[in-house]
Parts: structure tokens; C-alpha cells; sequence
């Protein structure tokens, strides 16, 4: 039997096929934008007067790979310290071809100290010596210390095992590069620059904490931007703005791309991490200021793979005009202010408003015909009054319907129906997020591994009845106006989808009048009118799912079974979230998760347990990984390895022998409490800013004899002096930590349980407080703790080292190319006192 169509529908089939090119079109639009295909890099030739990608990329290029290591160490390798020289003698012959009209002074700053900080719900006390800062101060001949600066800070030092190329050298060489290009341009700051290269961010944050605590300059900043990066390319969205909006003002006013997401501010607190921007605006100071981050490229984010090729071109470019415009804009404010003339003003000054609502968009770009982004900006005052319009439409609409011909009891009927619309839009919503969840663990169950998506969707908004429209509407309309009532700075991407659709509502209707119901006309108006929503929605919602995925790799391995299937459902969530209506391919369960591209995150602890100076008790290699695909999954595809480690196929975690919680206390930067979870899990502050769970790690044996060939000395802590009693039994116990002979050292942490004085109550474990030392120096901690009473007081200590015995060496080479493997070596002593 033959098919026959009917013109309606030809109509239909063309309908479809525009709506198809149309959502191509977007689509290309969305990626060029994400992929930078817009900004054209200046090269190394460039006019002396412009920002030049290629002249930062080549200090990216030496401080990543001339470099060897940028890690703060307490001993070893002088890599930070030839950054430090590096960065400083390029500040040195900037300040060379300066002119008579402008002063640039050029510092060394080696900051000691210690403090406490919340981190993650936890207390952790923090000691340091001999980290290194390296400033230059741009100004006026005329200008005076007090004048009111700009503070633009990045970190030159990098996490372990990683060259560091976006987090956080493209930092530091964008830094460089505006030193450069703000003497080279002859202008004059009408206030101070000052450029703040600290050498310690990736150990808690100590760089900007000695900056802040003792430097001379501190008080006299007026305004900051903080550089990051959290990946190896851009958007480098504004994360955190305020206090007050005024920094985010500035940002709109001047940036040439400006990128930033009022809803990001209100996602990054619950966010497991931190930047140097809590030191300037939160912790140590009220500087109004702005986080700028690198978001994307997520995958190689403080692994071996960040390096110089993984930066996007475009990336730096954009950044770099960005921040030279923004720091401009700053210097040249009136309501630019040293601390001083901000605690003057108090709390009725502008710096205290709350924060705006902002977002970008994609328009034509000023200086170069192409799209590009601009900032839409609105108050929080404006953002109550304005979000309030679509609920209120909303409520009315019934009346503006029914009223005049039906009367008052159809015009309740009307609304009723609104209201069931907006309870099936919202259940439609509903199940396309449950249905891309039981897909992902139906995926699961069949490929036998995760974290490999591939999503295709297609969100086609079809005009369907007045009750369930107007029912759409009032969804969008309930959230919208929620945002601002919950204090949030998000809730533009609702408020557009009421606006569009307010929008297409009318031109709908309008087609109507002159081209009848049925014609494709009126259907082609009303999706004309919601082509600037679709085209954002599509921009935010690639965004937001490629920044979800890409840092899905990082967020820990939690208990199984139900922990296995949480990052596949987090993902299925998002994704369905973003899209209302998913097609997911059950192709994607037949592809690998893992390459060169998207690694796999790996730990391996070389653990030591020492006695006294030169004991070695025990020997094991302990793994872990940072993912939910677990250390099975790795030595299944990953055969030399468990080969080396005589794995064999009966291996399983209930045959095999879990890592002890208190082996990785230290990790990587500091643990968090062992005591605090269940055995075999253990919780862990690792290299890159993610609290992650790890679940099930593994324990190997391994020999003890080679180390003592390399050591002749272990870390050793001891009692250098009588205690101290007092009258109500307290006592005072006098330590000195010994790092022996060890070479590589990055950090020494102590957990103390006990009758502490101070101390944290962990949940499911005892009172414990945590310490962690780091700092170039050759000589030996020493310090006293205070006792409540005479009961013992238990220290553990955990030493990382990076220099390995040739047999982990050798270990860590049968590891695929897949695998990023971060491996150091962890002596482990405990004492009573």
C-alpha cells in the first residue's frame, strides 16, 4: 500500500526540516563561541601596543616545560625558585624601557606565617616559612603608597605532576604580557597597578595569605582581580564577583569578550575548593574584586597532560583584552578606594549593594565583524521588579482571556486549566530527567563501566493549546521569580524563556489574524521569535554540560554498589535537565572512557611506616583512583600493571587487602581527618581543587630494603625539651620534626588526637587536630602543643616525598597512556607523648 501525503503534511515534513537546519545552524554558532573560533590571536610581530597570544604563550612555554617542576618543596629541585627568577628578571627589563613619566618598582617578598581556615567543614592550622612573592607596582611619578590601587594575582606554582601550562602559567604570562603591554602603550596609570606573582596557592592559599598578613602595599588596594584557572582553555567566566556589585559593574562596562554567568556566584560556594580570591575579599580583607577562571578543558586540569599545546588558541587572547580592559576601567574609577576610604564609608556605600544579576550573550563584536559575547547587566533592585513580570502576566492572562466575553467563573476555569498546564509541563520535565537517569544505569548494567557519555538532543518547543502554553509559561515564570526571592543572582535564562515565549505568543496570534490558524507561516513566526532563547539556551546548555562532564573525572569514587552509578546520574540529571526532551544513543555504552584526552586520574602512594630514624617497619604500594570506575576496572585494561603486582583473574576487593584510612592521611595536600570515616574509606584534599571520596583503595606489598640504600635518616619527631606543667593540670609538650634525610620533600602534616587543648570533634572518630608545614628550609620544625591534662597525646605524621625507589619508578612506567598516575612516596610515623 503506497503512502499518500496530504499538503498539511508536506507542510509538517518542511516544518521539521527547517526546525533541523535551524537547531545546525545554532549548534555551529554555540561551538565556534565555546572553541574561541572568534578571536583571532595576535602573533609574536604584533603591534607593540596590543595584547599578543603568541608573545605569552612563549612564557608559558618556559615556565611548563624549560622548567623542570614548579612544586613548593621543602627541599629539593629549585624549580619554583627559577620560576620566581624567571618571572622577575622579565619584570626587570619591562621596568627598563620604562619612560621618565611613569615608576615601576620591582619586589622579592619572602612571606612566613601561620593561621587556621575552614576548609570543608574542618579546621585545618597551616605553617609556613620561605614562600616566595614577586610583585611589580605600576604608577605615576607622582603617586604615593596610600593612593588607592588595582591588584591583578596569579600563581606561578603548579600541583605535583603537573607542568602547570593552565593552571596556572597562561595565568602568570598573561600577567607578563600586560606588564609588558601597559609600558609598551605608553599609558599611565592614573592610580597604581600593582602585579602580584604568588608562589604558593596550591598549598592552601599561603602566597596571598603572606601577601595580605605583611606586605606593605595591602592596605592600599582598592579593587582586585584574581586569575585562575580550573583547565587548560577558556571561557574565563567571572565566578566570583562582589562584595557589592561594583566589580561586576566594571567587569560589564569594560570587558571587550566579557564571559560570566550571575549564577555561577551562587554554584562556586558549594563548590569542594577555594582560589586566592577568598584571601583578598573574604578572609583577610573586604577588597571588591573578581575571580576569573578558566573553565573548560577540564580533562587534563592538574594532570600531566596541561601543557602548552592543550591551550586553546583564542583563549589567552580573549583573556588577556579582557583583563587589560578591566584593569583600566578599575584604575580610571572614582569609586576606586584604599582600605581606609572604605571602612570610612561603611556599610551605606555602593560596595555594599547586593549582588547584580548578569549573564552573557552573543552579539556582533565592536572590533571585529563576527560573533562574539557581550554582558547583559541588571541590579538586584531592577531583578525583583523585572522577574516579577512574568508570574504577574501569568496570574492575569485568564482575566485578559475570559474575562470580557465569559465572565468571572470561566475566567477561573481558565486559570485552572493554566495550572494543570504547568503541573504537565513540569511532570514532562520531570520524566525527561528520569528517563536519562534509568537509561544511565540500564547502560551501566550492559557496558560494565562508566563515564562514557554521548548525548544527542533535539528540544523542539511545538505550540500546543492555550492551557498547556500558558502552563509553560507559568512554570518558567514560578522559577524566575524565585531566584531573586531566594537571594540568588541567577534566574535570566527563566526569565528569557518567559519573554521569548511572551514574545512568540504574540506574534503567534498576530500571524493568525492575517494568514489563518493552519498556515506554516504563523508556526515559522513563532519559532522566528524564540530563535535568540533556543540560541542561548543551546550556548548555556553545551556550556553547562561539557563543564559537568569534563570535571566528573574528579569528583571521587564513592562506597559502592550505589556509588558506581552517581556520576552517571549527575550527568543523566544535568543533561536532562538542560534539554527537557533527550534522545540518548545506546551506542555510546560500546566506547572507551579513557584516553590521552580525557585521562584517567590515578594515585599511587609509595607508603613507608618508619620507627625512630632509620627503621622501616613495613613497605606497601597503596592505589587509588578519583573516579567511579574502580582500581578493577584499571587492572583489567591495564595488564603490565597487574601483572607487576601478581593480580590475577580470581582478584577481587573481597580477596584483596584495603589501604588502611591512616595511610593516606597525608596524600597529596593535607588529609581530612581519617578517623572520621568507616574503614576502607577515607576522605582526602587531593592536588586539584575537588573534595574527593575515595572508596575501596588497595594495598600491595612491596619491599622494604631499597629505601634504606637511598635514606640514611626518616622523619623523626621528638621531645626537644622538659614539658610545662601548670596548677590545673594542663601541660605544655615541646616538638621538633626532623625530615631526616629525604630530598624531595613538599609537605609535612600532622594529625593529633588526644586531650588537645583545641581540638575537633570528627564524627564517627575521636577529637583530632590537623597541622600541615611547608616552606623551603633545611632546618627542623619545632613547636609545643597544649594538653588539657595528663592523658596521651597521639601525633601522627605523614612526609611526603617526591623521589622515588627504582622499583615504583619502574611501576609507574607500565601504566597506559590513558592512566595520568600521580605518584609520591608517604613516610608514616605515629608517637605518644
Amino acid at each position: 500500500m503506497a503512502l499518500r501525503f496530504d499538503a498539511r503534511d508536506v507542510s509538517g515534513f518542511k516544518l521539521l526540516f527547517s526546525l533541523a537546519i535551524m537547531y545546525g545552524l545554532m549548534s555551529i554558532l554555540v561551538h565556534s563561541v565555546i572553541y574561541m573560533k572568534f578571536i583571532e590571536p595576535l602573533g609574536i610581530d604584533a603591534p607593540l601596543d596590543r595584547f599578543s597570544e603568541a608573545r605569552a604563550i612563549e612564557h608559558v612555554r618556559v615556565l611548563s616545560h624549560e622548567i623542570d617542576g614548579r612544586q613548593v618543596r621543602q627541599r629539593g629541585r629549585p624549580g619554583l625558585r627559577e620560576a620566581a627568577w624567571y618571572i622577575k628578571a622579565q619584570l626587570e627589563r619591562v621596568k627598563e624601557r620604562a619612560g621618565s613619566n611613569i615608576r615601576i618598582e620591582v619586589e622579592e617578598n619572602v612571606v612566613d606565617g601561620s593561621f587556621n581556615m575552614m576548609f570543608l567543614g574542618r579546621s585545618i592550622s597551616l605553617g609556613y616559612i620561605n614562600h616566595t612573592n614577586i610583585l611589580m607596582r605600576i604608577s605615576s611619578i607622582d603617586s604615593q603608597d596610600t593612593d588607592p590601587s588595582v591588584l591583578m594575582n596569579a600563581h606561578f606554582d603548579s600541583p605535583l605532576g603537573s607542568p602547570g601550562a593552565g593552571d596556572c602559567g597562561s595565568c602568570v604570562a598573561s600577567m607578563l604580557e600586560i606588564a609588558r603591554l601597559t609600558i609598551d602603550s605608553g599609558w599611565v596609570p592614573p592610580r597604581p597597578i600593582i602585579l602580584l606573582f604568588n608562589g604558593a596557592e596550591e598549598v592552601f592559599l599561603l602566597g596571598a595569605h603572606g601577601f595580605m598578613r605583611t606586605h606593605k602595599w595591602r592596605d592600599s588596594i582598592g579593587a582586585f582581580v584574581n586569575v585562575e584557572a580550573s583547565g587548560a582553555r577558556g571561557h574565563d567566566l567571572v565566578c566570583q564577583s562582589g562584595p557589592g556589585s561594583w566589580p561586576s559593574i566594571i567587569y560589564a562596562q569594560s570587558a571587550i569578550y566579557p564571559m560570566a554567568h550571575g549564577a555561577a556566584q551562587d554554584v562556586f560556594p558549594v563548590i569542594p575548593g577555594d582560589t586566592d580570591y577568598r584571601m583578598f575579599s573574604q578572609d583577610y580583607g573586604s577588597i571588591p574584586g573578581l575571580d576569573i577562571i578558566f573553565l573548560l578543558g577540564g580533562y587534563y586540569y592538574h594532570t600531566s597532560y596541561d601543557t602548552v599545546d592543550r591551550l586553546l588558541p583564542g583563549s589567552m587572547q580573549a583573556r588577556g583584552d579582557n583583563l587589560y580592559s578591566t584593569v583600566k576601567a578599575f584604575a580610571e574609577s572614582s569609586k576606586l578606594k584604599n582600605a581606609h576610604e572604605r571602612e570610612s564609608l561603611g556599610v551605606s556605600d555602593e560596595y555594599n549593594d547586593e549582588r547584580a544579576v548578569f549573564f552573557d550573550y552573543l552579539v556582533h563584536g565592536r572590533f571585529c565583524a563576527c560573533i562574539i559575547c557581550t554582558l547583559i547587566f541588571y541590579s538586584r533592585r531592577i531583578a525583583v521588579v523585572l522577574h516579577s513580570i512574568p508570574i504577574t502576566i501569568f496570574l492575569i492572562m485568564p482575566l485578559f482571556l475570559r474575562f470580557l466575553n465569559s465572565g468571572l467563573c470561566c475566567c477561573f476555569a481558565t486559570f485552572y486549566d493554566f495550572v494543570k498546564g504547568m503541573i504537565l509541563h513540569a511532570t514532562g520535565n520531570m520524566l525527561g530527567i528520569i528517563f536519562l537517569v534509568i537509561f544511565s544505569i540500564l547502560r551501566l548494567l550492559i557496558s560494565g563501566y562508566g563515564m562514557n557519555w554521548l548525548v544527542v538532543h533535539l528540544k523542539l518547543n511545538a505550540l500546543s493549546d492555550e492551557a498547556r502554553f500558558w502552563g509553560a509559561f507559568g512554570f518558567y515564570a514560578s522559577l524566575t521569580l524565585a531566584y531573586p526571592v531566594a537571594g540568588l543572582s541567577g534566574g535570566f535564562l527563566t526569565f528569557f524563556t518567559s519573554a521569548s515565549m511572551l514574545l512568540a505568543w504574540i506574534s503567534f496570534h498576530l500571524s493568525i489574524k492575517f494568514c489563518g490558524h493552519q498556515s506554516v507561516r504563523s508556526r515559522v513566526l513563532y519559532v522566528i521569535s524564540r530563535i535568540p532563547c533556543l540560541t542561548y539556551s543551546v550556548y548555556f546548555g553545551g556550556f553547562l554540560v561539557q563543564f559537568f562532564i569534563e570535571k566528573m573525572d574528579t569528583m571521587g569514587s564513592l562506597p559502592p554498589p550505589y556509588g558506581y552509578y552517581i556520576p552517571d546520574i549527575v550527568v543523566a540529571a544535568i543533561v536532562g535537565v538542560v534539554t527537557g526532551c533527550v534522545i540518548a544513543l545506546a551506542l555510546s555504552s560500546q566506547f572507551f572512557p579513557y584516553s590521552i584526552d580525557a585521562p584517567k586520574r590515578v594515585v599511587f602512594q609509595h607508603t613507608f611506616r618508619t620507627a625512630d630514624t632509620n627503621q622501616v617497619v613495613d613497605s606497601s604500594y597503596d592505589f587509588s583512583v578519583a573516579d567511579s570506575n574502580s582500581l578493577l576496572f584499571l587492572f583489567k585494561y591495564a595488564p603490565e600493571v597487574a601483572k607487576e603486582l601478581h593480580i590475577g583473574p580470581e582478584f577481587s576487593f573481597e580477596t584483596a587487602k584495603l589501604s588502611n584510612q591512616r595511610t593516606f592521611m597525608c596524600g597529596v595536600m593535607s588529609f581530612l581527618s581519617p578517623s572520621k570515616l568507616p574503614e576502607g574509606n577515607f576522605r582526602i584534599y587531593l592536588y586539584f581543587f575537588q573534595c574527593l571520596f575515595f572508596s575501596r583503595s588497595l594495598k600491595f606489598p612491596a619491599r622494604r630494603d631499597e629505601v634504606l640504600k637511598q635514606y640514611r635518616h626518616f622523619p623523626h619527631l621528638y621531645s626537644n625539651q622538659p614539658q610545662m606543667m601548670s596548677s590545673d593540670e594542663s601541660r605544655r609538650v615541646y616538638l621538633e620534626l626532623s625530615l631526616g634525610s629525604l630530598e624531595e620533600v613538599w609537605v609535612a602534616v600532622l594529625n593529633i588526637t588526644g586531650p588537645l587543648s583545641i581540638l575537633e570533634t570528627a564524627e564517627g572518630g575521636p577529637p583530632s587536630y590537623i597541622c600541615r608545614l611547608s616552606g623551603a628550609s633545611h632546618e627542623n620544625w619545632t613547636f609545643w602543643l597544649e594538653a588539657s591534662n595528663s592523658g596521651d597525646l597521639r601525633v601522627d605524621v605523614s612526609v611526603l616525598d617526591q623521589i622515588l625507589v627504582d622499583e615504583a619508578k619502574k611501576l609507574k612506567t607500565l601504566f597506559p597512556s590513558w592512566a595520568d598516575v600521580t605518584v609520591y612516596s608517604n613516610f608514616l610515623s605515629s608517637y605518644i607523648f
